[in-house]
């Protein structure tokens, strides 16, 4: 999917390109592959959204489009703490930062002239590793090493030498999994869309790309829950003070 997109050339061209020649490199083709130039402009463009937002939040009178992210914020946060169970809110930003990221990544291959950078694996393994080392940070961070280690081992002495290799494995494996998901799914998506948009006129295409706006907004939350689930298993032996228990087994068998 690193085809040359108008906006990545764009890009390139007036102003890598040039900042490139003023430190005295020569540059002949695009710098940047499309999918970054895509991170850049989702990175930026959020930015610039919450530095607007800000100056528009208001608690006497908050407009529409307030109350509109109040309420999701609201919910979302209610779900974080449902499903990671005790001190979940406080894990709301990385959860909240990461349905945005992704949503809007989505949905930027359904505008002419850009892609979704979640269509290319780099990106959606880049979310994922990073889900990968928070989860495991926070849990040996809240249950200390040893006991974070342990629960990988099972409730039984008797099953921990088979359950502790199939357990490291399938944690290795969530990597894996959440960046491919979501990976096949909008890169899937991208390309029914654009081969259709080429073979028809594009109102014809309207109702697929609705579709796609549904089916972006799913692997969004899907992403998320996924990690709100990891949080939980990786936390909740440290809340609950018990020796290794069945909810982490459960989970990985979902992954």
């Amino acid at each position: 999917m690193d085809h040359e997109f108008f906006v990545s050339t764009v890009f390139n061209d007036y102003i890598v390109h040039p900042v490139a020649q003023l430190f005295g490199y020569r540059t002949e083709h695009e710098v940047l592959p499309a999918h970054v130039v895509m991170i850049l402009l989702v990175s930026a463009g959020l930015m610039a959204f919450a530095v607007w937002f800000r100056r528009r939040l208001s608690v006497d009178s908050p407009g529409n489009l307030q109350q509109t992210l109040e309420l999701f914020a609201e919910w979302l946060a209610g779900m974080t703490d449902e499903i990671v169970g005790h001190g979940g809110r406080r894990y709301f930003p990385l959860v909240g930062a990461l349905f945005l990221y992704i949503i809007v990544s989505n949905l930027l291959g359904l505008v002419p002239g850009f892609m979704s950078p979640t269509s290319n694996i780099n990106v959606t393994l880049s979310c994922a590793v990073i889900v990968f080392i928070y989860y495991n940070f926070v849990g040996i961070r809240d249950n200390g090493f040893g006991k974070y280690l342990a629960h990988f081992a099972g409730p039984s002495l008797i099953i921990a030498p088979l359950l502790f290799p199939i357990e490291i494995l399938s944690h290795l494996a969530r990597p894996f999994s959440l960046s491919v998901r979501l990976f096949g799914n909008i890169f899937a998506e991208e390309l029914i869309v654009g081969i259709l948009n080429s073979m028809f006129p594009f109102l014809i295409s309207i109702p697929v790309m609705a579709l796609a706006v549904f089916a972006s907004t799913v692997q969004a939350f899907i992403f998320v829950v996924l990690t709100m689930v990891y949080l939980g298993g990786a936390v909740e032996h440290a809340h609950e003070g018990d020796g290794p228990g069945h909810s982490e087994v459960e989970e990985s068998g979902h992954s």
